[in-house]
This record gives structure tokens, C-alpha cells and sequence, in this order.
């Protein structure tokens, strides 16, 4: 801006200083023409040394004068003008840069945490760049595909809501939980199990295919996993009888695998936190898969975590001290195989006032072979070769262990469990096709 002032004075003062030539070349001229013979007679400014008002290189200095002030006072305005200019030209940017932040922020308040992985589009099933399967999902189409929310499709309530079983155009069945706590962990737990299921797959980690966000009420929309939850088979009308001896080692296998998956194949490895019988989902074929991420963390990021999980799968060293690894995750893989084995839950009351913890009253029974065969589950009891039986029970024990350096890696419970599982479910294990078809049996 100063530059530019700077330019239209010289402007000026090219105009300022031709102008008197001009006046004086004219004024001799016509003196010159009006009395050619006569010689000019002298004036006033002439017979006076003291006054030279009509003097052109008076006039011409004086005006260089006023031109080299008008120069310096617009450099100087200049020097002020453009730090201004820069800074509101800074301003700006930050407060558009602001605005961004506002924005990215008000989407995750809404729950939209990854508008750089998926598509913001009410369309059903359109690909996205980094998962093709996990989608914004309208509304008014799942709740079309929910009857409205009837409770005659509900599959099964928590304490974070209900989840419904849905039927979508293309006659596809899909599970879909709808989250009625509005609280601030609700919201966090809901952000976290989309940012997580939208970057994870594998065959024994549950499948996101979608969310959705309307006004206050959020949507998770998941695979259909036909036999519910282990802990439904379990502790639920059918008391297990679906569950034969292979088919508990089958569940055990696959959990161990996606729990794997979690510890070793991700980067950075992520921890469940929240591993039950409840958040282990089945198949038509009692294949079974990890649910809920809600409260899972990355490794490394898991400093001053608030305590969390479920009264009986918590490992004592978080419970207690709030050390949390993925070693928190085989003891509740630990807590697992005890109600595979014994169809027991974790915590069971007593009484009114008392209640006991599995893991207390189960371990000094594990570790005493004879005691075993005694406290399994009846309706498993005796179908299954006993060296097996005890080696299940020692991987239990090892799980369980208080100290976390004394339990071993998923790895290595996985590598415990393959020969016990056969082969037509997984496994290593060779035995005949009759028996094998007698595990899958419903």
C-alpha cells in the first residue's frame, strides 16, 4: 500500500515540476511578441535582492520540498498500514481455521467422528474409501426395517439399550442397537466402537455395516448373528444343551483368535477391556465373534483410563491399581473358559447381602484333577476325553493367575487350544465325521 503511494506522488511531482517551464517559456514569449524593439523594463522583483516571489527555481525548491514530505509521511503510513494488513490477513485465517475445528467438533458431538473414512450419505450400502461395508445409514430406512422399533423385534436389552432385529430392502437380516443413554460416556463409547469397527476386520471380530445419527438418537447397525450370545446359551432357557463339549472349544478357539487379532495384528494392538460371555456373539454355525468395542483402548494411549468393565471378568491389578495390558484380556479370556467348562456364572449370589466370585471358588478345584470331573458342567459331563478336560483347565488356571507376568500371551492360548478343536471347526484334531456333526447340532 505504501509502495503504491509512493508511485502516484511521483506521479505529482512529474506534473508539479513541468508546470513552471511551461508558465515561464510562455510568459517570455508574449513579452518577446508584444514589444519585439523594446527592452523588457525591469520590475520590482528585479531592483530588490530581499524578495523573489516570482523566482521558478524558488518555486521549483519548494516544491521538491512538499513532494520529500509527502514521501516520508506515506512511507511511514505505509510501515504502519502493512503490519495491520498482515495481521488482519492472519486473523482471518485463524478464525477460519477456528470455525473448522468448531465444526469438526460439533460432528463429533452428533457422533459422526469419521467423516475422513466414511461417506456422509443417506444411501444404503455405498463404498467408502477405507471400508466399503461401513456406511451413514438413513434413518427413516431402519426404522422402517425395525417395524418402528416394535418390542416384538427386540433380540436381546443392556444398560446401554436394545437391539432390534431388522430386515432391509434386499431382504438382507441385520442386527440394530439403538442407544438410549444419552450420557457423555454413552456418547464417547458410541465414537469409540465406530472408529474402531470401521478400521478392523476379521472372521471372529464382529461386522459393522453402518451407523446412524438422528438428532438424539443413535444407531449401530451390525451383522445378524442368529444363536445370540454365549452368555444367552448359556445361562439362558436352552442352560447350554446347544452347546456340546466341541462346539464350547470351538467358541474358546475363536474367541482366542480374535482376541489375537486385537493384540498382535493391529497397530497400535488394542485392548478389549470388556470381554464376556455377553459381548461374544454366535452364528448359525456357533462361530463367534468379539462385540461391543465401546470401551476398548489402543496400547499405549491407555494412561488415566476410568475404570471400567464388568464385576467378575476385571483383572485384580486394574480393579485394584488401574494397570491396564492386554494381559487384562486373558484374565477375562480366563473367566470365559470357566463358564464353558462349569456353566457358572462369574459373580453368583449367595445371599441377599453376599455374593461369590467364581474364579475364588473354582481355582483350588482346578488345580486338583480328581476334583474337576465333579464340578463340570452336566450337561457336557463325560463327552469328552479327560486329558483334554485337564488341559483346558490348566490353561484356565494359568488365565487366572493374580500376577499379570504369570499368565500367558493370547498366543500361546491359542496355540493350546487348536489341537483340542478338530479340524472340520478349525482345529487339528482328527475324529470321527458323527461326532463332529454332533457338535454343530442345534
Amino acid at each position: 500500500m505504501g509502495f503504491m503511494s509512493i508511485l502516484i506522488l511521483n506521479l505529482q511531482i512529474a506534473t508539479i515540476d513541468a508546470r513552471p517551464n511551461k508558465l515561464i517559456s510562455s510568459s517570455v514569449t508574449s513579452v518577446h511578441e508584444s514589444s519585439p524593439a523594446t527592452a523588457p523594463i525591469p520590475s520590482m522583483a528585479d531592483s530588490s535582492s530581499g524578495i523573489q516571489t516570482d523566482n521558478p527555481s524558488h518555486r521549483q525548491h519548494s516544491n521538491k520540498k512538499l513532494v520529500i514530505g509527502l514521501i516520508a509521511a506515506s512511507s511511514f503510513t505505509g510501515f504502519i498500514l502493512l503490519p495491520i494488513t498482515c495481521l488482519l490477513i492472519f486473523r482471518r485465517k485463524k478464525i477460519f481455521k477456528s470455525s473448522k475445528i468448531r465444526a469438526n467438533r460439533l460432528d463429533q458431538l452428533r457422533g459422526l467422528p469419521l467423516s475422513s473414512f466414511i461417506n456422509r450419505t443417506n444411501s444404503t450400502f455405498k463404498p467408502s474409501s477405507q471400508k466399503p461395508s461401513v456406511l451413514v445409514m438413513d434413518y427413516n430406512l431402519l426404522k422402517t426395517a425395525t417395524n418402528d422399533f416394535q418390542a416384538s423385534e427386540i433380540l436381546g436389552s443392556g444398560g446401554f439399550g436394545s437391539v432390534y432385529k431388522a430386515k432391509l430392502d434386499d431382504n438382507l437380516l441385520v442386527a440394530v442397537k439403538k442407544l438410549d443413554n444419552q450420557s457423555r460416556d454413552a456418547l464417547k463409547e458410541f465414537q469409540t466402537e465406530v472408529d474402531i469397527l470401521s478400521k478392523v476386520q476379521h472372521p471372529n471380530i464382529i461386522t459393522l455395516l453402518g451407523y446412524c445419527v438422528y438428532d438424539e438418537t443413535k444407531l449401530l447397525v451390525y451383522e445378524l448373528m442368529q444363536n445370540g450370545s454365549l452368555d444367552t446359551q448359556l445361562h439362558g432357557p436352552s442352560c447350554g444343551s446347544n452347546l456340546t463339549w466341541y462346539c464350547r472349544m470351538k467358541i474358546a478357539l475363536d474367541t482366542a483368535r480374535g482376541l489375537e487379532y486385537l493384540h498382535e495384528h493391529c497397530k497400535p494392538p488394542i485392548i478389549h477391556r470388556d470381554l464376556k460371555s455377553s459381548n461374544i456373539l454366535l452364528d448359525s454355525r456357533f462361530n463367534a465373534k468379539l462385540s461391543d468395542f465401546g470401551l476398548a483402548v489402543m496400547d499405549g494411549t491407555n494412561k488415566n483410563i476410568k475404570l471400567s468393565g464388568t464385576l467378575g471378568y476385571v483383572a485384580p491389578e486394574y480393579l485394584l491399581d488401574g494397570k491396564l495390558t492386554d494381559k487384562s484380556d486373558v484374565y477375562a479370556f480366563g473367566v470365559v473358559l470357566l463358564e464353558l467348562l462349569l456353566r457358572r456364572r462369574p459373580v453368583e449370589k449367595q445371599a441377599p447381602s453376599e455374593c461369590q466370585s467364581l474364579v475364588t471358588w473354582a481355582m483350588p478345584q482346578l488345580t486338583d484333577r480328581s476334583k474337576i470331573p465333579g464340578i463340570i458342567d452336566p450337561v457336557i459331563k463325560d463327552t469328552m476325553d479327560l486329558k483334554h478336560l485337564y488341559q483346558v483347565a490348566a490353561v484356565a488356571v494359568l488365565c487366572l493367575q493374580p500376577e499379570p507376568s504369570y499368565r500367558p500371551l493370547i498366543t500361546d492360548v491359542l496355540h493350546s487350544l487348536v489341537p483340542l478343536v478338530p479340524v472340520e471347526l478349525g482345529g487339528t484334531l482328527r475324529v470321527a465325521d458323527n461326532r463332529v456333526a454332533a457338535a454343530l447340532e442345534q
